[in-house]
């Protein structure tokens, strides 16, 4: 019987060194599963073409944005130069350079600066 206050403690066996067959089947599946791990951050679908196809996606839904803005001011500048006398007569103007009659044309040119004469 057991003193009273003590523990009791088992020993513990000597381990046994493990055998050269298990050694070299823990290698295999430490290569095994790094293999899957690389995988499955650079493979074909793993984390990095999966963050690249993320900002690829972000960047075009941006661009179809942009195009269905552009394509929303478009249709309305059609609809007023169907519609709208006042912006037809501006496009005439700026890009036609016409005048209506009685109005007045002043063509500017530009010269050089002065040059001082002694």
């Amino acid at each position: 019987m057991p003193k009273p206050g003590s523990t009791n403690r088992k020993k513990k066996a000597p381990r046994k060194p493990s055998s050269p067959g298990r050694r070299i089947g823990r290698w295999i599946l430490l290569g095994f599963i790094a293999i899957i791990v690389l995988d499955s951050l650079v493979g074909d679908r793993g984390l990095m073409a999966t963050l690249r196809a993320r900002r690829e996606y972000h960047e075009l839904a941006e661009t179809i944005a942009r195009q269905r803005a552009e394509n929303t001011r478009l249709a309305e500048q059609a609809r007023s130069l169907r519609e709208d006398p006042r912006a037809i007569e501006e496009v005439a103007r700026r890009e036609l350079g016409l005048i209506k009659p009685g109005e007045k044309v002043f063509i500017l040119k530009d010269i050089g600066p002065a040059k001082d004469k002694p």
